[in-house]
């Protein structure tokens, strides 16, 4: 391999999901996702923003496949909107919606460039919430519907799969913390568990019928993978820094590879929050069956550990250390692109060199727009550059990493930031929805024409 250079048929790509740009939130049959209902209650997302509009892809798609086609990407990773197909999250599927993404597939197959769905990026149907969302053990036979729904209108075109994007952002995140649906549900942990279970049970159901179909492509699941960093190297640093990765990242990639949750883990979620969750034996033989094709790595930054002095049981948030006087983005995220090395290594080490694609990785920034129009975004491309030299370091040690997918292809609804953060290598004028590549999207371009950096 050149020193450069990535290894033959590595994958390039640009990633986005269906509530951050589509639009048409009420369109053509389309049900409430959590998120319509989320974003429109008062005081939720800055400035009261909402993805009603967002970037209009679901009428803009066509010029987005050509702008795709002019930066290079060979893949594009999108999410389907679960109720834009099923309103109401089961019964008779929407065939206007569904339609929607024949057109896009076909789009982009025929600007030659790949697809990769992610069936479930955070849009929960609403209907399905209000019968007790992730909590009820149902939902895992309706993600499998939904799925497989999707393997046969879609399969024969689609070779690349993800079940679901950032578990634990939607399942103990959303039970534990405000900011993310449900509403009104806050530091219930045994909730988050019990909901983290249902999501590897309805992976495991979705897995088993892309299986049974047949169908020439692989499956996978997507992961929040941020590395936990101590800041010292005492016993009680490593020990914190141990139990955050667990929390974060063990607790959702162990049962896949070993058929069980992370004993330590376990043990701090009943000490600390007197939370429970003894799963069933052939839930877990299921779990770990099915397993996963591949592992999707999404990273952005670090989060610094150092022993507070805390006795037990110790929240693990009071561990989480501010550095300073190190570059941070728009986020307000420390930018750590060895962090990128340190997860890809982690994965590979624990769990036997899966199959691994970059999923996202990117960040917001200030844009600086001079004569023309051109976008000025060097520190996004900064940002780009010295992550995939840390992926190429890890590739170049052995790891199975195949592909990498940029997040954003364009600038988007920021969840609970509205439009307030840019992340994309296209601008789009909120006002006019005017689409342009920024600088960083043309150098892009070149590192995947060059298959390096």
């Amino acid at each position: 391999m050149k020193e450069n250079k990535f290894p033959k048929g590595f994958i390039w790509g640009a990633a986005t999901s269906s509530y951050q740009i589509e639009g048409a939130w009420d369109k053509d049959g389309k049900g409430l996702s959590v998120w319509d209902t989320y974003s429109h209650v008062p005081g939720k997302t800055k400035n009261n923003d909402t993805g009603d509009i967002a970037c209009d892809h679901y009428n803009r798609w066509r010029g987005d496949i050509t702008l795709m086609k002019k930066i290079g990407l060979k893949s594009y990773r999108f999410s389907i909107s679960w109720p834009r197909i099923f309103p109401d999250g089961k019964g008779a599927p929407n065939e206007k919606g569904a339609a929607f993404y024949d057109r896009l597939i076909e789009g982009l197959l025929e600007a030659g460039i790949e697809p990769m769905i992610t069936l479930f990026h955070w849009d929960l149907p609403q209907g399905l919430m209000d019968r007790g969302g992730w909590l009820n053990r149902e939902i895992t036979d309706d993600f499998m519907k939904y799925a497989s729904f999707a393997f046969k209108r879609y399969g024969k075109r689609v070779k690349k799969w993800a079940t679901f994007n950032e578990p634990w952002v939607f399942t103990l995140m959303a039970y534990t913390s405000t900011w993310q649906p449900p509403l009104g549900i806050n530091n219930d942990y045994e909730a988050g568990l019990t909901a983290v279970h249902n999501m590897n049970l309805a992976h495991a159901k979705a897995v088993r019928a892309f299986r049974e179909l047949g169908l020439n492509g692989e499956i996978g699941i997507v992961q929040v993978s941020i590395p936990a960093v101590p800041e010292a190297q005492d016993k009680g640093t490593l020990k914190k820094a141990s139990i955050l990765d667990g929390i974060i990242n063990r607790w959702f990639l162990d049962p896949l590879f070993f058929g069980e949750y992370p004993a330590d883990i376990s043990e701090y979620y009943r000490k600390k929050y007197s939370a429970v969750f003894i799963p069933s034996g052939a839930d877990m033989r299921l779990i770990k069956d099915m397993g996963t094709d591949f592992v999707g790595v999404n990273n952005y930054f670090p989060f610094r550990v150092k022993d507070n002095g805390a006795k037990k049981p110790f929240d693990w948030k009071e561990c989480v250390i501010r550095k300073k006087n190190v570059p941070r983005s728009d986020m307000d995220w420390e930018i750590y692109p060895e962090g990128i090395y340190r997860i890809l290594k982690s994965y590979s080490e624990r769990y036997g060199n899966p199959v691994m694609y970059i999923t996202e990785n990117g960040n917001a920034f200030k844009d600086r727009i001079i004569k023309d129009g051109m976008v000025m975004d060097n520190d996004r491309i900064s940002y780009m550059r010295e992550h995939l030299k840390q992926a190429l370091r890890a590739v170049k040690e052995g790891v199975d990493l195949r592909g990498y997918y940029l997040w954003s292809l364009m600038d988007n609804f920021e969840w609970n930031h509205g439009y307030s953060k840019r992340f994309g290598i296209i601008r789009v004028d909120y006002k006019t929805l005017k689409r342009s590549i920024k600088k960083s999207g043309y150098w892009y371009g070149k590192v995947i024409k060059e298959n390096g950096i």
